[in-house]
């Protein structure tokens, strides 16, 4: 009990003496352990609620089959459903229609619609049922009928009975609300109709998206499915649920670990302000350790002590920083939804759910990093000896183990070697331990980078007093820089981990943006973009409406584009491909081509050129020169890649083609998206008008280049808004550090003072004295600060987003927001060395003195 109660007064006594010190640790720790438990339970959410509104389309199913071109031909249908060993098959009919009073809205004017077979869906898709009026039950066989979910009737603001208009092709339909989906989820915007009513309405005669496949008990589905898959061929594949689960998730994971890592980095910084809080505690306090183990107090119990106010830190700091990332998820599901603007979860209402197992590894994750943080420091204290350590003047031997460069080299080795080491399942581990190492092995070099520039400028300043230009205190501060190297990278690691780190996310998020809107310029060169109304993969502009449009005055130029999605690899989201004019002598003019290009007269005999993405490089393998298979048509069509692209756009991959290659394969002359460029007399509301003349043209969305790249822009922003908020976050937490290192660390040094003052220091000069230090260890810390960010930036930039996202990007430097930060933190370090400079010499002089007598 005594123990224990000693124990506690001295917890409580250290607690009362560096109150502001320790709440800004514990904060630290909080922010960090909220930002990733926030969007721990945020991305947690959205994959489990966009998976589950995926299961509740696919129904009960034990296997499903797909075309790679999204659409095939209805005559596999009746082949499946006599297949040996399939009990039930369920034709399913998916693609999405514009909404035309929703047409101002862009991004969020497409609804998505399911066509069912009501008997069949009753055995295998009972949630897609819709519920009709009760004197017309067999609406969910009538021609006019629609069935909408609870989220579509509020988005369309609908009732039953209303009629709803939509757009196919250049056409408008008006279709009865029969009913409801009282079984779909929350937040999903999905409407039902019979089968081959949508067929017919939506010019889908003959073709299905999906079939879904009941088998008989005791059917093997492993076998059966690689025997299944063997006979459809390439056209086809075939997956379970846990397929498709696997797509979903593999659609966002590199966004959500990145996220995750992000937020670690917080939590990282907050390590080393912890380090430098305990620290400077121990500095501080190393002759109250040492009276204590003078008066019987053992290794063991001193160990106890200084672990117990690591652990009581970490504690507070971790629970705080669960309770304010629950409230941070929820509000920024409400705020950004459940994708955190990223439009990986588009349709979704997510509820949070707070999972113990997650609360307690994140709270034992901030715990072991303020443990973490704390130990240096700890073992220090248990390992000094008493008689040494009551001797005055001995503080900065305390991190004596800091000076010694080899471990900072050996980190800063391992940190570069693992920037060339390849992804992990696509994901770019090594590429975080690199900065992870390179931030350890920088702070720790920071004891020499200190002597060495200190003292430099130490005989600067020397010879400039021998010659009468500066007074002995000039000298004193240099000197003290000098000689106390190990104080000086104590009070900086904090500051010097989270200005780094923004300074990397800074130049990072600043290069992306600059690099997309420059692309857009580039992908982007047309003057108004018009596009037909969405019927999943189907084209709008059939022949004679392009015919017409080819022919409207005022344009000096018009380009027809084909747009479809692809399945290349069932286990990876879908990619895109694009069917547009091309200049085969010089495609630099159309697209934004990157890396080796393969000349026309290079290409093979007969062979169809295709350009790609990088995202194909790195996930297909790509490369130029190679022959590839590209689903054209009704069967694989061979193209050679001839050069590769940037593509912002489209992190899973895009290819593009000539559109005469792609009309002659498939047959297919319909298209989606025409280019429109300006004559040098026609005004932007003149082609506004000849284009409303069209007798479609209420079926067109049409788009000026300028809006479209302000509306990627605000996408962009608006995905990395959680970005940002690490950035403000990072100098929060550097400010917060600027202020406790300081104050802690003039603190400790009132013996120090009181001592000048003895010699004929005056208290002004040691307030100078004190800003120029807090101002001199700023811009060290600073410049070194930046080197390092600049240094991570290099790797996010190059390692880490072409890993994750499968895109490079231009370097593009902040210069006026560093600057800024710069400023905001060199007057931060002086203010703060100066209010804790005044309570430090204001006391008695012969009292700070008086242990030294």
């Amino acid at each position: 009990m005594k123990a224990a109660s000693l124990t506690t007064w001295l917890l409580l006594s250290e607690w009362r003496a560096r109150f502001v010190q320790l709440i800004v640790a514990v904060m630290a720790i909080a922010l960090g352990v909220a930002l990733g438990f926030s969007i721990h339970l945020i991305n947690t959410a959205a994959f489990n609620e966009f998976s589950a509104a995926s299961k509740s389309l696919s129904g009960q199913s034990d296997l499903q089959v797909y075309g790679t071109r999204g659409l095939f031909d209805e005559s596999l249908y009746p082949r499946l459903a006599q297949y040996e060993g399939v009990k039930l098959a369920n034709p399913v009919l998916e693609f999405t229609a514009i909404v035309p009073d929703k047409l101002e809205s862009r991004n969020n004017h497409k609804l998505r619609i399911l066509g069912i077979d009501m008997f069949r869906a009753a055995n295998m898709s009972p949630d897609l049922l819709g519920v009709p009026a009760e004197d017309k039950l067999m609406d969910g066989l009538a021609d006019d009928a629609i069935f909408l979910s609870p989220a579509a009737k509020e988005w369309l603001q609908v009732r039953q009975g209303d009629i709803l208009r939509l757009n196919v092709g250049m056409q408008s339909i008006a279709l009865r609300v029969a009913g409801g989906l009282t079984r779909a989820r929350a937040g999903q915007r999905v409407a039902i109709m019979d089968i081959g009513a949508a067929q017919w309405h939506f010019q889908y005669l003959g073709l299905l998206s999906r079939i879904e496949l009941k088998l008989d008990a005791g059917v093997r589905h492993a076998i059966f499915k690689e025997k299944l898959q063997k006979e459809l061929g390439a056209q086809f594949f075939v997956a379970e649920i846990v397929d498709q689960e696997a797509r979903v998730a593999n659609m966002s994971r590199a966004y959500r670990v990145n996220l995750n890592m992000l937020a670690l980095v917080a939590l990282f910084t907050g390590a080393f302000l912890v380090f430098s809080t305990q620290a400077l505690s121990v500095i501080r306090r190393r002759s109250q350790f040492a009276l204590l183990r003078v008066l019987g107090f053992t290794q063991r119990q001193l160990l106890r002590q200084m672990v117990m106010e690591g652990f009581v830190l970490g504690a507070i700091g971790s629970l705080a920083g669960l309770a304010v990332g629950y409230s941070f998820a929820a509000l920024a599901i409400k705020l950004l939804g459940g994708d955190l603007g990223s439009g990986f979860f588009p349709g979704i209402q997510p509820s949070l759910y707070l999972s113990p197992i997650a609360a307690l590894v994140y709270f034992f994750v901030g715990l072991g990093v303020t443990l973490l943080g704390s130990i240096l420091p700890v073992l220090e204290a248990v390992r000094a000896r008493p008689a040494v350590v009551l001797k005055p003047g001995s503080q900065d031997s305390t991190m004596e183990r800091l000076s010694t460069p080899w471990p900072a080299m050996i980190c800063l080795s391992a940190g570069i070697l693992s920037t060339q080491l390849p992804p992990i399942h696509e994901l770019p581990v090594f590429g975080y331990l690199a900065i992870a190492l390179l931030l350890i092995g920088g702070i720790s070099l920071m004891p020499r980078f200190a002597v060495w520039v200190f003292s430099f400028w130490m005989r600067i300043v020397n010879g400039f007093i021998s010659r009468g230009r500066l007074d002995a205190v000039s000298l004193m501060i240099f000197a003290r820089l000098a000689n106390a190297p190990n104080q000086a990278s104590i009070a900086l690691s904090g500051v010097l981990a989270s200005f780094s780190l923004m300074v990397a996310m800074a130049i990072m998020v600043l290069s992306f943006r600059v690099s997309v809107d420059n692309w857009l310029e580039y992908v982007l060169p047309a003057d108004l973009y018009v596009r037909a109304a969405d019927s999943g993969n189907q084209g709008g502009f059939q022949s004679n409406e392009q015919q017409i449009m080819a022919a409207l005055p005022g344009f000096a130029r018009i380009d027809f584009f084909r747009v479809q999605q692809l399945v290349l690899d069932p286990n990876r989201p879908e990619i895109t491909l694009f069917a547009r004019p091309i200049d085969n002598a010089n495609p630099g003019n159309t697209l934004p081509l990157i890396g080796e290009v393969m000349e026309q007269t290079q290409w093979p005999k007969d062979s169809r050129p295709l350009w790609v993405s990088e995202a194909m490089v790195d996930l297909y393998d790509y490369t130029v020169g190679k022959q590839v298979m590209i689903p054209i048509g009704n069967m694989l069509r061979e193209f050679t890649v001839v050069g590769i692209w940037r593509d912002y756009g489209r992190q899973f991959g895009a290819v593009q083609m000539q559109l005469s290659d792609y009309q002659m394969l498939s047959n297919d002359l319909s298209i989606n998206t025409v280019a429109l460029w300006l004559q040098s007399q026609t005004t932007m509301t003149d082609a506004y008008a000849t284009l409303q003349q069209l007798p479609f043209s209420d079926a067109l969305e049409i788009t000026q280049s300028q809006a479209i790249r302000a509306k990627s822009l605000e996408i962009f922003d608006r995905s990395f808004a959680v970005t940002y908020l690490l950035e403000v976050i990072a100098v929060v937490i550097g400010l917060l550090g600027v202020a406790a290192s300081f104050s802690a660390q003039t603190l400790a040094r009132k013996n120090e003072f009181g001592m000048l003052r003895h010699i004929g220091v005056t208290r002004r000069q040691i307030l100078a004295m004190l800003a120029a230090e807090g101002t001199l260890l700023t811009l060290l810390g600073v410049a070194i600060g930046f080197m390092l960010g600049w240094a991570i930036s290099l790797i996010l930039i190059f390692i880490i987003n072409p890993q994750s996202f499968h895109w490079t990007m231009q370097l593009h430097m902040p210069w006026s927001w560093l600057i800024l930060i710069v400023g905001i933190l060199l007057v931060s370090a002086s203010m703060t060395a100066l209010i804790a400079g005044r309570g430090a010499v204001s006391g008695n002089v012969i009292r700070a003195v008086k242990e030294d007598w």
